[in-house]
């Protein structure tokens, strides 16, 4: 048996695996059959309780008394699939890992035998998971250790994977259960499906077949997940953002851009002196690894798809006070998280700044994309503004920071900041 780590990938000994996904709560455990451009082909390829058969791919409920799996036949995998991922959320509403560790086994879907374990390190705030793949490279079936976290929920994973999900307002509170451990885990699939607006009651976030004439009874569903902190898209135009919120680079379905500027500008507060502050971004790997700072004092890294513009000593003036230029087509794939900070490194507090911002720029046109406007302050002497995260798809978000840190330079700002991804 081999205990894996984030990243870390054997082959399959066997051409049947199941792999199950265990914590102290109930999960909802999926499957998501992927081409090669990292989407599926259809809803059809999302298998799930309430579509529990695919290709290849089939769902296993553990009826509350054992871990949901997902199956996978390598031999039945149809062409053109190139991986298969397993993921997980808490079947409470709106619950996080925080508190919650959950293990992946990979075992021998014939004789039971266990093949592998991965426990995801340093779960916060996730309320859904890619936890594993297996994926065919070369001829051969891997499996991968992924563990890549979704602050938004089942259907944030869903839709970067090409899932099609509802917009349905959360039901009354006479609809809701009085416990989630009162729903079934897993409403039998109907043999036949007229073809009907109707759908048999499944997870609130998920697009579902059409279902038969007369559904099965059961308990409601448990209220959809809340609308913030979540996934905001470009499509409408610029987004300001607040605290802990998540935009996609992607408008239309399509990856908006690729050489982008963080600006990030402050002034001294009321009457205050000149503050010199230190603008940064620190990149890290799939595994919170620290790869390298762009700084003042080291103005470009990965190869110069991250630059800096140099250090600004007083922070007057209209305008952006300090610019990283990031051109995301270079980015090298083991960079996977970029965290932008500012730091005071002559000791004064962000009690003594005043409009400290971060905004998002399309480097090529100039256009404003994304601002977050630091609302307050604490008396500390770093701050963490924002993130970016390529997420497992390929697609890169922002999601607006905001926390304090007790560090004068950015090499203090590395292991907070990599506690941030």
């Amino acid at each position: 048996m081999t205990a894996m780590t984030p990243g870390s990938n054997i082959p399959l000994s066997t051409a049947r695996v199941a792999v199950d996904v265990s914590a102290p709560v109930r999960l909802d455990v999926s499957g998501l059959l992927l081409t090669a451009s990292g989407k599926v082909r259809s809803d059809d390829d999302f298998i799930f309780y309430n579509q529990p058969s695919g290709p290849g791919v089939t769902y296993r409920s553990g009826d509350g008394t054992s871990p949901d799996a997902i199956l996978v036949d390598t031999t039945a995998i149809p062409a053109g699939i190139e991986k298969i991922v397993v993921t997980a959320s808490p079947d409470a509403a709106g619950q996080s890992f925080q508190g919650i560790e959950p293990t992946a086994t990979v075992r021998d879907a014939g004789s039971g035998g266990v093949l592998a374990t991965f426990t995801p390190p340093r779960l916060t705030t996730e309320t859904a998971l890619v936890v594993m793949e297996v994926y065919l490279r070369n001829g051969a079936w891997k499996v991968r250790a992924v563990g890549q976290g979704y602050a938004n929920g089942l259907a944030g994973i869903a839709t970067d994977f090409g899932v099609s999900v509802e917009d349905e307002p959360a039901p009354t509170p006479a609809a809701m259960p009085t416990a989630p451990a009162a729903m079934p885990s897993a409403p039998p699939a109907p043999a036949t499906v007229p073809a009907m607006p109707a759908a048999p009651p499944m997870d609130p976030r998920i697009a579902a077949p059409p279902a038969p004439a007369t559904p099965p009874t059961v308990p409601a569903a448990p209220p959809a997940m809340p609308a913030a902190p979540g996934r905001i898209s470009l499509d409408k135009g610029r987004v300001s953002l607040q605290k802990n919120q998540t935009v996609s680079l992607v408008k239309g379905g399509r990856p908006l851009l690729s050489l982008i500027k963080m600006g990030l500008g402050w002034e001294p507060a009321f009457r205050g002196k000149d503050i010199d502050l230190d603008a940064s971004v620190i990149a890290y790997g799939p595994q919170r690894n620290h790869l390298d700072s762009c700084y003042f004092g080291k103005l470009s890294i990965l190869n110069g798809a991250i630059k800096h513009s140099g250090d600004n000593l007083t922070g007057e003036g209209a305008g952006d006070d300090e610019v990283i230029t990031v051109d995301l087509g270079r980015i090298p794939s083991d960079a996977t998280g970029l965290i932008f900070t500012v730091n005071s490194f002559t000791g004064q507090k962000f009690t003594e700044v005043a409009k400290a911002y971060c905004r998002l720029i399309d480097a090529v046109t100039g256009e404003e994309l994304v601002r977050f406007d630091l609302t307050g302050a604490q008396p500390q002497t770093g701050v963490m503004m924002a993130k970016l995260i390529r997420q497992y798809s390929g697609e890169w978000e922002m999601t607006a920071l905001g926390d304090f840190v007790k560090a004068r330079t950015v090499r203090g700002m590395v292991k907070p900041a990599a506690q941030a991804l």
